[in-house]
């Protein structure tokens, strides 16, 4: 039975994305990002796509964990917080890689005890806040961390990982080059591998000068672009492709006359003869409210106009200029229709937002189909 609404995920565009940033990092591993239901994508539809294109996956919290192991036994990296009855349950039955960012010897000591009892290292990274101010160990204190580790003989550090900041914008790396350089130089001091890097910073200062073990492709791997300035810099020698279509069907078309009020709040009033088409989705689905009065959609290849509100499940917009539109028309809310394409960009402009949130928010329950 055809969904009234779905998601369709290009299976060639993550392996043309794949295959694009393999060409920059050379021989770095390739880890990606699929966390957040792989930026809204769908974890199974994408983790078995690329499976056997990459080295790493990461995962932000236990239930991503639990989700992914269904679809792979590549190493996982936890990058999020997890308790201590998580972390146990991550170790022992998922064969999880935990992140670590500060002293913890009673979360240690289990750890360590779990270890010796399954006779195998309990693997981790240490999270490391070089300049972030977000979750992580401080470089001063790292060392004292590593130091508390070892202490643990069932307790394996494998790497240390940061998180730049602000390197979206390509043109001034300073902070980023400041980052590195803390996360690098702790690194080298404690003979340890590290990894910083994401889509950014694998396209931002030459690809693959931030050095690190491991490169984490998040953004990229979905045919997205991090920011404007990373776009005009590599889209020449990089041609991402958007792997996301977010599709829905026409529920009902009618005419209204003039002066008709669409919507809650009426917040539209049709200011002639309108002919409005009603499509079942809304900003439970992830079709954000802002786009109320201002969003697009496309029928027949046509952008048709949103009047009103996005409601909770629905909304309308307006099909006046176009001829024969019918229930069950396709709507593409997402995507590409005839010469016609709407992308995430373009409504995260609209309301205000960023491409990586208009993916992310899409429900988790909408179907989703690889094609």
């Amino acid at each position: 039975m055809q969904p009234v609404s779905w998601i369709e995920i290009s299976r060639d565009n993550l392996i043309h994305n794949i295959n694009k940033i393999k060409n920059v990092l050379g021989n770095h591993q390739l880890g990606v990002v699929v966390k957040a239901n792989a930026y809204g994508h769908g974890l199974g539809e994408v983790v078995t796509a690329v499976e056997n294109e990459v080295d790493y996956f990461q995962v932000d919290d236990f239930q991503e964990l639990v989700g992914i192991r269904n679809y792979t036994q590549k190493p996982i990296l936890v990058l999020g917080y997890m308790n201590l009855e998580e972390s146990l349950i991550a170790t022992s039955q998922h064969d999880a890689i935990l992140g670590v960012f500060e002293s913890n010897h009673t979360k240690f000591s289990k750890l360590n005890t779990l270890g010796k009892e399954l006779q195998k290292k309990i693997k981790v990274h240490v999270e490391v806040d070089a300049l972030l101010g977000r979750l992580g160990s401080t470089p001063e204190h790292a060392q004292q961390l590593i130091s508390d580790l070892k202490q643990y003989e069932h307790i394996e550090v494998l790497a240390l990982y940061a998180h730049f900041s602000d390197i979206e914008d390509a043109g001034n790396l300073d902070h980023a080059h400041v980052q590195h350089h803390q996360l690098k130089n702790l690194a080298e001091h404690l003979g340890i591998p590290y990894h910083i890097s994401a889509t950014s910073g694998i396209l931002s200062d030459q690809g693959n000068n931030w050095g690190g073990f491991m490169a984490r492709l998040g953004i990229g791997l979905y045919g997205i672009w991090p920011s404007e300035s990373l776009f005009v810099r590599w889209h020449k020698s990089i041609d991402f492709k958007p792997v996301l279509s977010w599709k829905t069907t026409v529920a009902q078309v009618k005419t209204l006359p003039k002066g008709y009020p669409i919507g809650y709040g009426r917040s539209y009033i049709t200011s002639e003869e309108t002919t409005i088409a009603v499509i079942p989705q809304g900003y439970s689905d992830g079709y954000d409210r802002r786009f109320s009065n201002k969003g697009i959609v496309l029928i027949k290849g046509t952008g048709c106009p949103i009047l009103g509100r996005i409601a909770m499940n629905m909304f309308v917009v307006d099909v006046s200029h176009l001829e024969s539109v019918a229930e069950g028309d396709e709507v593409v809310l997402i995507g590409g229709q005839g010469n016609e394409t709407i992308s995430a960009e373009l409504l995260a402009r609209i309301s205000g937002s960023i491409n990586y949130e208009i993916l992310a928010r899409i429900s988790p329950l909408l179907n989703r189909k690889v094609v």
